[in-house]
């Protein structure tokens, strides 16, 4: 809850809330009539020790409130006739926390132990007696701490439902926003490009068959045309994307690999290590790069065979693909927009990408995505 610029860390208000509670305990304790002999030493030391545990309330509410309860009633035992500040406070935190039913249970068995060592350790009669032991620890403070937990836990639960209403809402229009995204290109783009592509696969075409030498200028919008028809397939399919409609993943990937083999390639898929959930994100990445990755091997590398490696460690997933086709070591090729498109997604994700010729012959694509060993 504490998101403000100059908020203090949880660690230090509860080391300081657990300091002030043991100071006042202290001073109310030392400030009335001590008790005989040694119990004063015991007493003070019970009193310090169930302010400080108050520092460990968020990690371990339930042990904080069982360990001030035993101190109060040590405390009490011991003479002093102090309110249990330290276990108010502990109540207060775990019913915070959710443990309202425990709370409840143990106040009310607190309430009764502390009547029980009052009249075992104190002398006198029963309503004075009686009168020590509320004074320890009075049903209307019980009632407020616990009122005051329940609230703060009703205000937090509330506001975490609100956060995530309004992270609903931005991602419900975000995924509205790309519909639209989307019809506007194909309404404005798909028609044009596709215009462009026939008409010079036609020049092409009708100049092959006169005999004539193919200008280089036309072949070049022939092949800008199908790369620009694929990649506008590619970018709309991404835009539609949505929870209606859920991405493909990692458990798509053989049926993708099986795909391209109706086409000609041989390609085959291995799987390595321990399988596990992975987020979506890096399953879908993973989708898209053994994608693009056979789609250009199929496309541009004349190659006959392709392999898929998908291999689970422990913190990543590990992505390799490769061909025997035409790729040299030298030189370089020059990416293009699938790679940098593939770049850009394992680059979002915080992941490695590597693509080049390999010393064997054909070209190799390399992925690690991390996984930070949870999904």
């Amino acid at each position: 809850m504490d998101k403000g610029r100059f908020a203090v860390p949880a660690r230090v208000t509860d080391w300081a809330i657990a300091v002030g509670v043991a100071a006042l305990l202290l001073g109310t304790g030392l400030s009335g009539p001590p008790p005989a002999g040694s119990r004063e030493l015991l007493g003070s030391v019970l009193l310090a020790a169930g302010g400080l545990a108050l520092a460990a309330r968020r990690r371990a509410p339930l042990v904080v409130l069982a360990v001030t309860g035993l101190f109060a009633v040590g405390c009490l035992a011991a003479g002093f006739e102090v309110l249990a500040v330290s276990y108010l406070v502990a109540l207060y935190g775990a019913v915070r926390a959710g443990h309202r039913a425990v709370a409840l249970v143990a106040s009310v068995g607190l309430v009764a132990v502390l009547h029980l060592t009052a009249l075992v350790s104190h002398d006198g009669p029963a309503r004075e007696v009686m009168a020590q032991a509320r004074n320890t620890l009075e049903i209307a403070w019980l009632i407020a701490a616990f009122a005051a937990g329940e609230a703060v836990r009703q205000a937090e639960r509330r506001a975490d439902e609100a956060e995530r209403t309004r992270e609903e809402t931005a991602g419900r229009r975000a995924d509205e926003e790309r519909l639209r995204i989307a019809r506007e290109l194909h309404d404005s783009l798909t028609h044009q490009i596709s215009v462009i592509k026939v008409q010079s696969e036609v020049a092409v075409h009708v100049a092959r068959r006169r005999g004539e030498q193919v200008p280089e200028a036309l072949l070049a919008i022939q092949e800008a045309g199908r790369e620009a028809s694929r990649e506008l397939r590619a970018t709309l399919e991404a835009l539609r994307d949505d929870d209606t409609t859920p991405p493909h993943g990692l458990d798509h990937i053989s049926k993708l690999v099986q795909g391209f083999r109706t086409t000609g390639l041989d390609a085959t898929l291995t799987i390595e290590g321990h399988p596990h959930a992975v987020s979506a994100a890096v399953g879908r990445t993973a989708y898209r790069i053994v994608q693009e990755s056979l789609t250009n091997v199929a496309r541009h590398a004349a190659a006959t065979t392709a392999s898929v490696l998908i291999d689970y460690r422990q913190d990543a997933l590990a992505i390799r693909v490769d061909d025997n086709g035409e790729a040299t070591p030298h030189p370089a090729p020059t990416p293009g927009l699938g790679l940098l498109g593939m770049r850009e997604r394992v680059t979002a994700l915080g992941g490695r990408l590597r693509t080049g010729p390999r010393g064997v012959g054909g070209f190799t694509v390399q992925a690690e995505l991390p996984t930070n060993g949870a999904p």
